[in-house]
């Protein structure tokens, strides 16, 4: 730190506060910000990722539902966020489970939290437990460089049981307006594509351009394959590129979400475990095995 910064928080900060007012009331945030990135870590929901600002623009998509401390039905509770992590116990829609699983229902056990000259770094425990079973922890680890255009999230799954587990992971990213605007492309290196509905097959060759908002508009969601674990949405009216990249061995999917109805304008890009509805399947953790996920998020000017 130089003689012109008499205190850190003049370029970088982190700060922790409790949310008091409607539907956010006792939500416990992480206010990250690292002088060029702002990111917004939900403490009461598996330290998952509500909002993140580039130079102050949004670039998350948040639902018109807002984040909310009440446990009610999926649909109505869905904030989007730039980060919604889905699982272990299920991800998509399947008859018995809540729609796209419970961990992020669970609050996180911060166990570091600091900004330094260097970086920002939080890192906590995220609890998936059961009498007579399952003892599933995530140790998620959130590191941004000062002044970088970059966070990276680093998950380890760890079987504190004494028998092999069945789990599932859905990293639900969402982007949202200014970042998703008409004329935005994605851009990514398919190895196969599976539209999920009729829809979807029909509006196939434009999965990958976005348009304007249209009242009523029925979502399309495509399962992919990428050769490379990267995905890109280019915005040359606002001149930024949104990257996502993620760790292909041990999440071997990706699917894509478009939605661009009115009031509900948004794309998600899910790194997974499994693919959704019929082709869904079950990864097995053994007792005292960690397996690792890597997620990078990162907005740069082009």
């Amino acid at each position: 730190m130089d003689g012109k910064i008499s205190n850190l928080a003049q370029v970088a900060s982190v700060r922790r506060y409790e949310f008091t007012d409607g539907r956010e009331k006792g939500l416990r945030v992480i206010d990250c910000d690292n002088g060029k990135v702002r990111f917004l870590l939900n403490e009461s929901k598996a330290l998952d990722v509500m909002q993140v600002y580039h130079k102050g623009q949004n670039v998350s998509f948040l639902s018109k539902n807002a984040f909310t401390a009440r446990e009610i039905g999926f649909l109505n509770r869905f904030e989007g966020g730039m980060l919604y992590t889905c699982g272990l116990d299920s991800v998509g829609g399947r008859d018995g489970f809540e729609l796209h699983g419970s961990f992020h229902n669970n609050t996180a056990e911060v166990t570091l939290c600091e900004c330094t000259e260097e970086e920002i770094v939080v890192k906590a425990n995220i609890r998936n437990t059961a009498l007579f079973g399952q003892n599933l922890v995530i140790k998620r680890t959130i590191i941004s460089k000062i002044g970088s255009d970059e966070i990276k999230i680093q998950d380890l799954l760890v079987n504190e049981g004494y028998k092999t587990e069945d789990y599932c992971l859905l990293y639900h990213v969402n982007v949202g307006y200014p970042m998703l605007d008409e004329g935005c492309e994605i851009i990514l290196d398919e190895e196969s594509c599976i539209p999920r509905t009729a829809l979807a097959e029909k509006e196939k060759n434009e999965r990958h351009y976005i348009t304007d908002a249209f009242p009523e508009k029925e979502e399309t969601c495509y399962f992919l394959t990428l050769k490379e674990p990267k995905a890109r949405l280019v915005n040359k009216k606002l001149g930024k590129e949104f990257i996502l990249s993620y760790s292909k061995d041990t999440l071997g999917n990706l699917v894509e979400w478009k939605s661009i109805c009115s009031g509900d304008y948004a794309l998600g890009l899910e790194p997974c475990t499994t693919l959704l509805d019929d082709k869904f399947k079950y990864k097995k953790i053994k007792a005292k095995e960690e397996i690792k996920f890597d997620l990078s998020i990162r907005v740069k000017e082009i």
